[in-house]
């Protein structure tokens, strides 16, 4: 019994040695870098291709028939509403003018001698000194007198229109375009002839549209509130991804559906007081439809992809790191914005995510945008995981502890 102890003593020192050296090589949980997101309410933005258009646009035409004699305005110049753009030979408006004027005299005399031939009859037929029908006949011709004065004054100021017609002019304020048609030629013979167009450019229509399919689905989502018109608003990209200084705001939304397209017509009206946009430009429209409520914003490095889907890690309750697949529906300013997958107080793991392990414990600490820059070097890629620093530097050590016995 007692050669025996020693080979017990032994033993169990053994055993207790092999237990020490298997706690020191469990290594402990990975420290990751993590976000408490909540829900929110954003707005509704879609990136949109619309077309510019005049606020008013007008068709400056010959309203008389006559021959153009000058132009009185630059041509791509603005100009005031009422202002003349253009003169037509007025002589033969001036002659009939003159005529229907011969012709309201002419008209006034007669109505003056039937008026006076009617009031004498009307003296003398209680003496019995003229008929009955001579009376009437009398306040016949006076009454026919009378309308005929009064159309001839009618054709007076018909004539004074036409002439009037002769000096053309700008129905709207706006900007002229192009003259169409040269001095010397002959206008508004049978049909009025165009001459120019003014185009208001201050503010400009915007006009775009939205699939009906993509509209339904805006409405029918629990999550989203559409805004009613006036309250939508437009901004206008420039080439280059700069953007219009003035914002514009949604004034029309059609309610039907074009059977061609399938798409439902919006327009909205766009400040331009400079100048810079031009009617009939192609332009990308960052419409905000509305507001979403209950979704969430995941910075990009968090948000990875597999064959399933996009998807992220989130340290759990219990401290162990658990997948959550995700529905991310777009990206802007470095963050995903998250409409489903997530709950309020989710840790989402940025930092730290090629040391975890689904089910694994993770040490979970608050991220550090700034930090995260400064250990990687650059941004992290979007939907990709942040690039593995630790791992960068892992030779480090063994070059070091090589060079030790050449010391």
């Amino acid at each position: 019994m007692t050669i025996y102890r020693p080979l017990l003593l032994a033993c169990s020192l053994l055993a207790l040695a092999a237990c020490k050296q298997e706690q020191a090589a469990t290594p402990p949980p990975p420290e990751v870098g993590v976000v408490q997101v909540q829900p929110q309410t954003l707005p509704l933005q879609r990136d949109l291709v619309g077309r510019l258009s005049p606020y008013r646009s007008a068709d400056v035409r010959a309203r008389v028939p006559g021959v153009l004699l000058k132009r009185t305005y630059q041509e791509g110049s603005d100009v005031k509403e009422g202002q003349v753009l253009f003169e037509i030979d007025p002589a033969p408006l001036q002659a009939s003018l003159g005529v229907a004027k011969a012709q309201l005299a002419q008209a006034e005399a007669t109505y003056a001698n039937a008026r006076t031939a009617a009031e004498r009859a009307r003296q003398l037929a209680p003496q019995k000194f003229v008929s009955q029908n001579d009376l009437d006949n009398a306040v016949a011709t006076e009454r026919s007198a009378a309308a005929a004065a009064q159309a001839a004054r009618a054709s007076v100021r018909n004539a004074e229109i036409d002439l009037g017609y002769a000096r053309v002019t700008a129905p709207i304020a706006g900007r002229a375009g192009k003259q169409q048609v040269t001095e010397g030629a002959l206008v508004g013979q049978g049909e009025a002839t165009l001459l120019t167009t003014v185009d208001q450019l201050d503010p400009l229509y915007a006009n775009f549209s939205i699939s009906s399919t993509e509209l339904e689905q805006l409405r029918g989502a629990g999550n989203v509130e559409l805004s009613g018109t006036g309250k939508s608003t437009v901004q206008v990209l420039l080439p280059g991804g700069q953007a219009h200084a003035q914002e514009g705001t949604l004034d029309f939304s059609d309610t039907t559906v074009d059977p061609a397209t399938g798409a439902v017509s919006l327009r909205a009206v766009i400040p331009n007081p400079e100048h810079a946009l031009l009617p009939g430009s192609f332009v990308t429209l960052k419409a905000n439809l509305g507001q979403q409520s209950g979704v969430f914003l995941v910075p990009q490095a968090a948000v990875l992809r597999d064959a399933n889907g996009a998807y992220v890690y989130v340290v759990g309750g219990d401290g162990n790191v658990a997948r959550k697949n995700i529905t991310a529906a777009s990206a802007a300013d470095g963050q995903w914005l998250v409409t489903a997958g997530l709950a309020a107080g989710d840790q989402v793991i940025v930092s730290g995510v090629q040391k975890v392990k689904e089910g694994a414990p993770a040490q979970a600490k608050p991220w550090q945008p700034e930090a995260a820059a400064a250990t990687a070097g650059q941004p992290a890629a979007p939907g990709t995981a942040p690039a593995p620093a630790k791992q960068a530097e892992a030779p480090a050590p063994a070059k070091d502890a090589a060079e030790k016995p050449a010391e």
